[in-house]
């Protein structure tokens, strides 16, 4: 468990983490120096069990926020720290303010500096303390008085930290790994070690992770966990990571940057949030305002838009994207906190919603209720809700991405809701969903080839629009590619059609068939080109041509070549005799002895075996040709 220090700057902090662990988080010689915290400082307290409670003290001066907020993204457990001598400061507001955002709800009140005031003091202090936690999730919060130079009170706080240690459960490291960077330096001998916190997933020796943002590779090659040497860092432990690399310098990686499963590296800097405006704000928050993003350890700048309000009144919740200076690898359940652009005040906080927002329609109402499914904490209902909704198609990858979800535990996920993966894999959908959808496909070509008989098919964009709720061309595309799998639709080029459709012939098209099909099946394997069809039935090149065309559309023609157009069952029959010949000859045979069996030229011979090649019926290894498919499955070919 991680314990995080919060308070104005001189209440002791340092101090009390002494007092407690025995360890002067103050390392820095500046920090030596003037007596204050200007950076992160970290210690340890063994536990019984083996493991250690973590400590992170955070500077309290109003210039170094953003360094406090780097150290309370990763606590666990916040003890908020008042001096007796001093009471309630600005800084105590703010750290407060700043550990509610962040989704803190576990906490401790100590009041430290005891022994420089008298009784009246300290009961006027903490009902100081208690009216400040009013509203607030500490307002039940204990209240431990402490003096770290008496060492008064220390001894009581230790053992109530110590059995919140023991009751912490630890979360299971299921999640793609995601580590917090905050320090970065060079030890002699060693190499460059990072610093920082495991937020998700976990982390091992001799382990390949992604350095965010700069994209460089890195192996593991020590690790310390809660100040102990150790094989592995899990969700909510502190660790120092010496890692290595092409490229890998101190300068490479820093404060704010990320370790993170390559598999899972994905970065963004458009953001759906949930946003809260503080109430402690004196005006509305306005779309289009620039702020501080603070996000783990980082400190972006970026924009909020608001999508469901015009405006977010104090104390109110909105619905929001944040545009961001750079990508960030962020993830759903993410905590964000606002300062104001000059960095003066912490003005919003921020969950993340979804991590892929869209630039276009990002406040149309079913974008609003597809975020709005988002907004719990668990996956299983989070995917079940956005099966639910128009248009009941899921991108699963993005999904998976967006959660930080390995496949493994995408799959446990998937079964409760009854998730179809579709043929892609990436997209998914229910099976009451599945149905529905065919159906409505079927009804809608069913219609529009009552209207239009002699077309072969609807344009798949047509379709599309056709639909009472439609998809985003992509996943359309996967729905009806998975019903063709299904043989529910039958997909010709950019057209798709039902099974049992048969365009009808015009007038001109049906005379011209009546005497074409005579004539070849007459010619049986010899089939003359278009040309010569029209000279032979007296009839325009180009209306033999265009019904030729219109025929092999409705599959009763195919053409092997350009130009060439065979009866289908002319087709299936030479597929035929290509497999017999496969056979008699141990499996491979030659253009000439195809061209004997069919009584044909060689031309023509070779233009039908470069058509079979084409469509996988046969195979050729120079001048050997095998057949790897069943003939038989020829016999419903169109046009190849």
């Amino acid at each position: 468990m991680i314990v995080g220090t919060a308070g104005h700057i001189d209440h002791g902090k340092t101090s009390l983490v002494k007092a407690l662990t025995g360890i002067d988080t103050d390392r820095l010689k500046e920090e030596k120096q003037r007596g204050i915290t200007i950076d992160l400082g970290f210690a340890y307290m063994a536990l019984a069990d083996g493991g250690a409670l973590g400590f992170v003290d955070v500077p309290g001066h109003e210039r170094l926020i953003h360094t406090m907020i780097a150290g309370a993204a990763s606590i666990d457990l916040a003890m908020l720290v008042i001096a007796a001598d001093d009471g309630v400061m600005p800084q105590t507001h703010e750290h407060l303010h700043i550990l509610e955002l962040l989704g803190l709800a576990r906490g401790l009140v100590v009041i430290t500096k005891i022994d420089a005031v008298d009784a009246e003091r300290r009961a006027f202090v903490e009902s100081e303390i208690r009216a400040l936690l009013q509203g607030s999730p500490f307002a039940v919060a204990d209240i431990f008085a402490v003096s770290s130079l008496t060492g008064e009170g220390v001894d009581s706080l230790r053992e109530r930290l110590l059995a919140e240690a023991t009751d912490h459960a630890a979360p299971t490291p299921s999640r793609a790994l995601r580590f917090a960077v905050d320090r970065s330096f060079v030890l002699h001998g060693v190499g460059v070690v990072v610093t920082g916190s495991v937020v998700s997933g976990q982390v091992a020796l001799d382990e390949t992770v992604r350095i965010l943002p700069s994209g460089l590779q890195a192996r593991v090659r020590s690790l310390h966990a809660n100040g102990v040497a150790a094989t592995r860092g899990v969700m909510g432990e502190r660790c120092a990571l010496n890692v290595t690399g092409p490229g890998v310098r101190k300068d490479a990686i820093g404060r704010g940057d990320w370790l993170v499963d390559p598999a899972h590296d994905g970065q963004t800097a458009r953001v759906d949030v949930e946003l809260r405006l503080l109430p402690s704000e004196t005006a509305a928050l306005r779309s289009g305002t620039l702020a501080h993003v603070h996000h783990g350890a980082a400190d972006l700048t970026g924009r909020v838009i608001l999508l469901d309000v015009p405006v977010l009144s104090p104390g109110k919740a909105a619905l929001g994207q944040l545009v961001l200076d750079r990508a960030v690898p962020c993830r759903h359940g993410d905590r964000l906190v606002l300062r104001d652009i000059a960095a003066l005040r912490t003005i919003a906080g921020g969950r993340v919603l979804d991590s892929s927002a869209p630039v276009r329609r990002r406040s149309a109402p079913e974008r609003l209720a597809r975020l709005g499914a988002g907004r719990g904490t668990d996956p299983v209902s989070a995917l079940q809700g956005l099966l639910a909704l128009p248009p009941w198609i899921v991108d699963v990858e993005a999904f998976a991405a967006d959660w930080g979800l390995p496949a493994a535990e995408l799959d446990e996920i998937a079964r409760p809701v009854g998730l179809r993966r579709m043929s892609d894999r990436r997209y998914g959908l229910s099976s009451e969903a599945e149905g529905r959808l065919a159906k409505e496909a079927e009804r809608t070509l069913s219609t529009f080839h009552a209207a239009h008989p002699s077309l072969p098919g609807m344009p798949i964009t047509g379709l599309r629009l056709a639909f009472s709720a439609p998809p985003m061309p992509a996943p359309f595309r996967a729905l009806i590619d998975h019903l063709a799998r299904q043989d529910r639709v039958c997909i010709e080029g950019q057209t798709v059609r039902l099974p049992n459709h048969v365009p009808a012939l015009g007038a001109e098209q049906a005379r011209i068939w009546g005497r074409l099909s005579a004539m070849l099946n007459e010619a049986k394997f010899k089939a003359p080109r278009v040309r010569d069809s029209a000279a032979a039935l007296g009839v325009s090149e180009i209306a033999v041509r265009r019904s030729c065309k219109a025929l092999a559309r409705t599959g009763r023609l195919v053409e092997i070549a350009p130009d060439r157009f065979f009866l289908i069952e002319a087709v299936a029959q030479m597929a035929s005799i290509a497999g017999v010949l496969s056979g008699e000859t141990g499996g491979a045979f030659t253009a000439a002895q195809f061209r004997d069996r069919i009584g044909t030229g060689r031309g023509l011979a070779i233009e039908v075996l470069e058509y079979f090649d084409r469509r996988g019926l046969t195979q050729r290894r120079g001048d050997l040709r095998r057949v790897v498919r069943d003939p038989a499955s020829l016999a419903g070919s169109k046009n190849g």
